[in-house]
């Protein structure tokens, strides 16, 4: 064997290594990808149900407070 033959069999060798890696490597991304999705979308209706919570408290809280206010001018209106 002569130096070329020993060349093309170290890098071939190497290519398919990398190979090896990178369809490794993409598995294993694609595996992170589907993790991220799902704690974005549970991220996200957390956000959504925190945001409807709000909201409905707000609708019952604001009409107890403007009850709250104008009964008590009406207690200092009648003092």
């Amino acid at each position: 064997m002569d130096a070329m033959e020993i060349l093309v069999i170290i890098l071939s060798s190497f290519l398919a290594l990398f190979l090896l890696l990178a369809i490794i490597l993409v598995i294993l991304l694609i595996r992170v990808t589907k993790q991220i999705q799902n704690v974005t979308s549970t991220a996200q209706s957390a956000a959504d149900q925190i945001n409807s919570i709000a909201t409905s408290v707000g609708k019952v809280t604001s009409p107890a407070i403007i009850t709250k206010l104008v009964m008590d001018q009406l207690k200092k209106f009648r003092k």
